[in-house]
């Protein structure tokens, strides 16, 4: 069964809801991918998954590290959305295993067919354990979330069918798709929780106004955008690109406007929050200026929204739903803060500094490296002990 009763609680505390795990493994894996990544870029490793190193890191950051934290933050979320006790013990452990699998498959020697159902089996799964109590209590409005979750493991189908016949257009079309599909889920989420945790972080307990019209046109803009680089529209109507890239950064920026307060910035668990939006809003002006015709590298654009973006939302949150969720003060010491601030650096280092100098992506693997290992200095012990208010999760 993929929902246990809540008296069922595993004995180990790491596998009393789905964030523990999955931020944990998704952390650590990402670290020693991007350093694996590093080494290759310098000249010092030279593995060889099957496909080429690029076609690893492609895939392994979006739908291996992304796709860990997604499923780590929605299994958890989806027990707060519905009453029903979320993920747990066994059921929770198969998943997890699962995901561990697929990231070590690559470097098995397991025929290409078998890796690509290793890999692509976990996101319908998690889509499953989502619906499941989604749909028992009929929560209308969070439908959409299960709908992004399957459009995500559509589009990793794509990647990985494409890899399997060698065909780079179709590897190409799954990751820039998974990609702003991603984006599209930070769109939805963030929408729901940055100023609900700006308005309490700041001690106000009113709740925020609605503006239901500009999240429904954030939403059906940001999943015509992954739509368009599917289908191969991207690649011929550029023009209509730029448009609506440009109405993505307008609507990102009204979003960010509306939500701010001043007090926010000496919150480091709220302005972390904002600052990972905000390349959001950079990524759509980079993408559409370069769809318009101005000379920006595709990549650095790109890099803007995986490193400072996703990245830095991916952090925030971990850091905030991490003692939230174990029952500890919503405070983070001054070297999460500085966690924050690194990752910020990593994404100008990637995105500003290579129209200048080389050292621009050593130095921004420094600082991302940096960030997550003082997250998990900090926070593997709390994801590892029960919660320090004795409830179970």
């Amino acid at each position: 069964m993929l929902v246990q009763p809540i008296d069922s609680r595993p004995r180990q505390a790491v596998w009393g809801l789905g964030f523990r795990p999955f931020f944990l493994g998704g952390s650590l894996f990402a670290l020693l991918a991007l350093l694996l990544w590093g080494g290759v870029l310098a000249g010092a490793l030279e593995p060889t998954p099957p496909g080429g190193m690029l076609a690893w890191h492609r895939h392994e950051m979006l739908y291996g590290f992304a796709a860990a934290i997604i499923a780590g933050f929605l299994l958890t979320a989806v027990q707060n959305w519905s009453g029903i006790p979320g993920l747990n013990g066994r059921a929770l452990q198969g998943l997890f295993l699962l995901w561990l699998l697929g990231r070590v498959s690559w470097f098995l020697p397991l025929p290409g067919s078998v890796l690509v159902v290793i890999e692509g089996s976990f996101l319908p799964l998690v889509a499953l354990a989502l619906a499941r109590p989604i749909v028992q209590r009929r929560l209308r409005n969070n439908y959409p979330i299960v709908g992004l979750v399957l459009l995500i493991a559509a589009c990793q189908w794509l990647t990985l069918v494409g890899w399997l016949r060698q065909d780079e257009l179709w590897q190409r079309r799954g990751v820039f798709a998974g990609l702003w599909l991603v984006a599209a889920m930070m769109t939805v989420l963030g929408g729901r929780v940055i100023p609900f945790f700006t308005r309490r972080g700041l001690g106000n307990m009113a709740p925020a106004p609605a503006r239901p019209w500009l999240d429904r046109a954030c939403l059906l803009l940001s999943v015509a955008v992954p739509l368009a680089f599917a289908s191969g529209l991207a690649d011929t109507a550029r023009i209509g690109l730029a448009v609506l890239f440009g109405t993505l950064f307008a609507l990102h920026t009204a979003r960010l406007t509306l939500w701010h307060d001043r007090g926010l910035w000496r919150v480091p668990l709220l302005w972390s929050l904002h600052l990972a939006y905000a390349w959001i809003a950079i990524a759509c002006l980079g993408m559409a200026l370069w769809h318009a015709g101005v000379a920006l590298g595709p990549s650095l654009v790109t890099h803007a929204l995986t490193v400072g973006a996703m990245s830095g939302l991916i952090l925030a949150m971990m850091a905030r739903v991490s003692l939230g969720h174990t029952g500890r003060p919503l405070q983070v010491p001054t070297s999460i803060a500085w966690a924050f601030a690194l990752i910020q650096l990593a994404t100008l280092a990637r995105v500003v500094l290579p129209l200048f100098t080389p050292l621009g992506v050593s130095l921004s693997v420094v600082c991302w490296s940096l960030a997550l290992l003082l997250f998990l200095r900090h926070y593997l012990p709390i994801l590892l002990r029960p919660r320090a208010d004795g409830m179970p999760g």
